[in-house]
């Protein structure tokens, strides 16, 4: 008696690089599919039989595997609800050796086969293997000279003073591949390298456009995609003050090329503008302070009342002395006094919020807490080790390293709320409960350690 056939699931997975003529009425992509459905149905007698649900990627690059299609027939792969995958060549699954790797690796985890329309070959044989690894090398090897020759192309064309594509610049719109002045913007630019060339400060500009309800670029896009103008920040003026399309040239790869657009901005009001900002950046870099992480602990953990993040900033003054605050992130972006609650001087707060730190750590219910996680995790530990090791914490808490201090502030802070009467500290869920591991013996920094030997001897 012959035995029944096995089912298998077959899905078939359908991709191309670019999205032209995606829209018309009969595409590469319905190609592939029909021809891989007719492959199934070819088998139909070895029990194959096609899924419901289609895999297609659209405009999406074979080489890497960040496609929607192709992430959703790994999910279903892995959720067992497919049995061979079905493709109309090899490339369109990947050109890259190393995810098909990946791919492979599930699709032999979960018992999956796969099998190429148009390049019949058996996994289950060495040589089969071999072929396949021959065809996908010959594959990524044409994705790398596809992409070195678009490269080149956008290069040479760059070259010769053309736009290549993107978002064009405030002041010109694009046609024919070519820059063209915008007549409502162009008098924009040139108010704005002008305004700059009298303050001498983006801040004051930034304020003075978004008073007057200037913004960025609005467009729409190639596939009709409307894209509106943004509130204009500092970082915005300084890419539009320093960038040189508005001189006629094209910039590639840090060289100045004459191009085949109109210029704005003359050469002379070009020149004033760039000496200001060179001057300026050396001015502010004289007196701005790089600071590393550890020295603002509370980077990332403030916000003002309104909610804007509280930015960690430093300057020096002429005498060397350097001061150290918190900006609110709409001031960085906008200008100082955007935001109207103002600058907040790092040292005070700091040491506001790490004295609620050592007083939590002093208080009997967080040693409690502490203690109920210790024996729930059966760490080992007695209470009196818990009780001396949350003191000794507490006492050696100023002498701890700057950088220790900071990673157990982040280890138990998530948000520090400031508000007009004072601040509310949230903290993090799970803080207490990772504190258990900081509490076995020598884990709390080598400074702490030294203290403790210290004490016993």
């Amino acid at each position: 008696m012959k035995a029944p056939v096995t089912r298998k699931r077959c899905a078939v997975y359908c991709r191309v690089s670019t999205d032209e003529r995606l829209d018309q009425s009969f595409n590469s992509i319905d190609a592939q599919r029909e021809a891989g459905q007719a492959f199934i149905s070819a088998q139909r007698a070895e029990g194959w039989i096609p899924v419901v649900d289609d895999y297609d990627d659209g405009g999406f690059s074979g080489g890497n595997m960040e496609r929607p299609a192709l992430k959703r027939l790994l999910a279903d792969i892995d959720a067992g609800k497919i049995d061979i995958v079905v493709v109309y060549k090899i490339d369109r699954l990947t050109r890259s050796l190393a995810d098909f790797a990946k791919m492979v690796e599930l699709f032999d985890q979960r018992g999956v086969s796969f099998s190429a329309v148009t390049q019949q070959i058996n996994l289950a044989t060495s040589m089969g293997r071999l072929m396949l690894n021959i065809l996908l090398s010959f594959a990524q090897f044409e994705r790398e000279v596809t992409g070195e020759r678009i490269r080149d192309k956008i290069a040479a064309s760059k070259a010769k003073g053309m736009w290549m594509g993107g978002v064009p610049p405030l002041g010109y719109d694009v046609g024919s591949r070519q820059l063209i002045p915008n007549p409502q913007e162009t008098p924009i630019v040139g108010t704005l390298f002008r305004r700059f060339a009298e303050l001498r400060s983006t801040t004051e500009l930034a304020r003075e456009l978004n008073r007057q309800g200037i913004t960025t670029k609005t467009w729409t896009n190639s596939k009709g995609v409307f894209r509106p103008g943004r509130p204009i920040t500092k970082q915005n003026l300084y890419k539009t003050l320093r960038n040189p399309i508005y001189l006629g040239v094209i910039r590639h790869k840090g060289k100045n090329h004459p191009g085949q657009h109109e210029a704005i901005i003359d050469q002379a009001l070009w020149d004033q503008v760039q000496a200001i900002l060179a001057e300026e950046s050396s001015a502010r870099a004289a007196m701005t302070v790089t600071k590393h992480k550890t020295d603002a602990p509370l980077r990332g953990l403030l916000f003002a009342p309104n909610g804007d993040r509280m930015l960690p900033t430093a300057t020096r003054k002429p005498g060397g002395k350097v001061y150290r605050y918190y900006l609110p992130s709409a001031d960085k972006k906008f200008g100082r006094g955007t935001n109207p609650f103002g600058i907040v001087p790092a040292d005070q707060i700091e040491v506001l919020v790490l004295e609620q730190v050592k007083a939590a750590l002093q208080g009997p219910e967080v040693i409690q807490a502490v203690w109920d996680e210790v024996k729930r995790r059966q760490a080992g530990i007695d209470e009196p080790a818990v009780v001396l090791a949350m003191r000794n914490l507490s006492v050696v808490w100023n002498q701890l390293f700057p950088a220790e201090r900071c990673r157990l502030v982040r280890l138990l802070i998530q948000r520090v709320q400031l508000r007009n009467d004072g601040i509310d500290i949230e903290w993090q869920p799970m803080g207490w409960t990772e504190l258990v591991g900081e509490l076995a013996p020598n884990s709390i920094g080598a400074e702490l350690r030294e203290l403790e030997m210290e004490a016993i001897a």
